[in-house]
């Protein structure tokens, strides 16, 4: 509660399984979290509890991403892993509309699949490439990716985000997107949901997500806030503090 009490401008990007291409600013921490959510799919009912997505502006141009997500089957009832944890690095390649000019943003995101807590699961890696153009109706987010998953199966992500206007409190969100894990199984999904900008530094979001997986179906619902704060405040003040006393 502190940490939102004392955030900056920061853009939801909660609650797709895509992104935009925009990076955040140099020396401030946006987060990404969903405190509770529920899944059901063909193995059964599960909590997803806690999910976070942590961005950190390197430079004008870069930032590093870390993810991850608790989750506790609940029926029937199994222990909670850490699920879907990886490390990436994100690059604004064009600076477009997202970064007040002219034309499409452009980025790239790279990294590693970390393994889950159970199970056998290794180390994969994934490549990105996002376009976004926003314009006064909205915006949209286009996502390509490949991966080598962490059960070392290729895997191909197509996405497509569209937001309302971002000057509107409450906005329409909506996300479709088709993946193809080779040699395993092929995801059609469609999410729909509202983000509620509280401040230009605080907002929350609620969607309900309905895939097909494998031709199961997958039914998810989804809530979270975002928010931002600078750390370059706490390494300023922590400069301030090592450094020595004047004398008088």
């Amino acid at each position: 509660m502190a940490l939102v009490a004392w955030s900056v401008p920061a853009s939801a990007y909660r609650p797709f399984d895509g992104t935009d291409a925009a990076v955040a600013k140099k020396g401030e921490m946006e987060i990404e979290l969903q405190p509770a959510g529920r899944l059901r799919d063909e193995s059964g009912t599960s909590l997803i509890a806690p999910a976070w997505v942590i961005n950190y502006g390197l430079s004008e141009d870069w930032e590093a991403v870390f993810e991850g997500q608790g989750q506790t089957p609940l029926s029937p009832a199994g222990p909670t892993s850490l699920t879907a944890a990886g490390a990436f690095l994100k690059h604004v390649v064009v600076p477009g509309s997202l970064q007040d000019k002219t034309g499409p943003s452009i980025a790239t995101e790279f990294g590693v699949l970390l393994p889950d807590s159970t199970g056998n699961s290794g180390v994969g890696l994934s490549l990105a490439g996002i376009i976004s153009q926003r314009w006064d109706w909205g915006a949209i987010h286009l996502n390509a990716e490949t991966a080598l998953t962490r059960d070392h199966h290729g895997d191909v992500f197509l996405g497509a985000i569209i937001e309302g206007p971002s000057t509107w409190t409450a906005r329409p969100v909506a996300e479709i997107f088709y993946e193809n894990e080779f040699g395993k199984e092929e995801t059609f999904s469609g999410l729909v949901g509202l983000i509620y900008r509280v401040r230009d530094d605080l907002s929350f979001d609620v969607a309900v997500r309905h895939a097909l997986t494998g031709r199961h179906p997958v039914n998810e619902i989804r809530a979270g806030l975002t928010f931002g704060f600078p750390l370059s405040f706490f390494e300023g003040h922590a400069a301030r503090a090592a450094s020595p006393i004047p004398p008088r």
